[in-house]
């Protein structure tokens, strides 16, 4: 969420960024602002002045009264009630005129960072060269992950499909084993090399948690609801960058780093039409998030610290991989900064996103409320946060499948996870 005194005294700025944002009404934007926060200003110097006549007349109606002069304190009796009741008007007419101008704010995305390219879409985005890492396997016809998970009779889509619908699976046997592998792997690393905290967090949260990472309320489509007020999380960042909401943390606790594996559920109702076969794009998901919570100063180099640790997932996984960094016109809604991480995938014979790592300045802090006091300093200041995937771990199986599979069908596991596989080297099909 953007600060109002910020932009009305970094109009030009403001506008730009929106405008690199691709925001093409930027200027009637910032006028719509400036106008509403003029209209809420004016009322709030209206209230104080008669607040300060209010209190102004009720200790003169004491004097009166002292001198005996009732018609005086009379007719000062009768202003008070008057101003009281233009006081009680003024308050309701300044809640209408604040949430007004804070919805504007919040429909608002963030402004991206100078270094971020200009762009419309993904094919404006620009890879990081110095972060690619591997090769891609030579192959002869390789097989796409939801061919190889079916032969195995591992992964069955068409069972899922009549309990649930689209865009759901059945795991089954070595293959649920597998993915239940990544997840400890990935958690075990981060916690015990990158020194993350591990948390098991809520996956059902109120209205204002998703309103404090900004899926809330433009994203409404694309997140599960239920009957009782409960948003189903699309990704523990909801849960983790929430932590923190409506308090005030000394800066030595900083940085706050956490990560969780979880369920995620997203709607996906923009996703009409792609990728309907296979697990890339899924309504249930798991994955490790990474969250970082952190000053001003730290925030850009615990961006990249954070790539780093998602990256080491796909290294010790020896699996091939690109970064990207994202477009203004392909940037999340509270992003400033995001690289991709983009895996190989043999079957679709093309780099799929696997990781996002976004710093999104102080803009959730704004709409949590999520402040630290720093050292030295008597006011408090607001926090900066990130998150990003380290990884998502369906995906991370669909390149597990595509990257290790053999002539025959089977799946080599790679070194890494075979401690979590029971010593397992190699998921072949069962006999029937």
């Amino acid at each position: 969420m953007h600060d109002i005194r910020f932009i009305r005294d970094n109009r030009d700025q403001f506008v730009a960024g929106l405008k690199r944002r691709g925001i093409g009404d930027a200027l009637s934007i910032a006028d719509d602002l400036e106008a509403r926060d003029r209209d809420l200003r004016a009322l709030l110097t209206r209230l104080q002045d008669a607040q300060s006549r209010r209190n102004d007349a009720s200790r003169q109606i004491g004097q009166a009264k002292a001198q005996k002069n009732e018609s005086r304190a009379l007719e000062l009796m009768t202003e008070v009630a008057g101003l009281k009741e233009k006081i009680r008007q003024g308050e309701e007419a300044e809640r209408v005129l604040k949430k007004a101008l804070d919805d504007a704010l919040a429909a608002l995305p963030n402004i991206p960072a100078s270094d971020v390219p200009d762009g419309g879409d993904e094919n404006a985005n620009v890879e990081a060269i110095s972060r690619r890492w591997g090769t891609a396997p030579g192959m002869n016809a390789p097989r796409e992950h939801f061919d190889l998970g079916e032969a195995l009779g591992m992964m069955d889509f068409e069972r899922a499909a009549k309990v649930s619908g689209a865009r759901f699976v059945y795991l089954k046997s070595a293959l649920a084993r597998l993915e239940r592998a990544l997840g400890n792997f990935m958690i075990d690393l981060h916690t015990t090399e990158f020194g993350y905290t591990e948390v098991a967090p809520p996956l059902l949260v109120r209205d204002q948690a998703v309103y404090g990472t900004g899926q809330l309320p433009k994203f409404e489509e694309d997140l599960f609801h239920t009957t009782t007020g409960y948003w189903l999380v699309p990704t523990a960042e909801v849960s983790l960058t929430n932590y923190v909401r409506e308090e005030i943390l000394d800066e030595a606790q900083l940085p706050l780093r956490f990560t969780a594996w979880t369920p995620c559920f997203r709607a996906e109702a923009g996703a009409a039409g792609k990728d309907t076969r296979g697990m890339i794009r899924m309504h249930q998901f798991s994955k490790v998030e990474l969250v970082s919570i952190t000053t001003p100063e730290t925030s850009v180099a615990e961006h990249e610290r954070m790539t780093d640790c998602a990256q080491q997932v796909l290294k010790r996984l020896g699996l091939h991989h690109r970064v990207m960094t994202l477009c203004t016109g392909d940037m999340g809604f509270s992003a400033k900064k995001t690289y991709d991480i983009e895996v190989w995938l043999p079957g679709q014979n093309r780099f799929r996103e696997i990781s996002s790592c976004s710093n999104c300045g102080d803009f959730q802090a704004r709409r949590m409320d999520a402040r630290y006091r720093a050292k030295g300093e008597k006011g408090t200041r607001l926090v900066h946060t990130l998150n990003g995937s380290g990884l998502a771990v369906g995906r991370t199986l669909v390149a597990i499948l595509e990257n290790y599979q053999q002539t025959d069908g089977s799946i080599s596991i790679p070194d890494v996870l075979r401690p979590y596989m029971g010593g397992l080297d190699r998921i072949a099909a069962q006999a029937q």
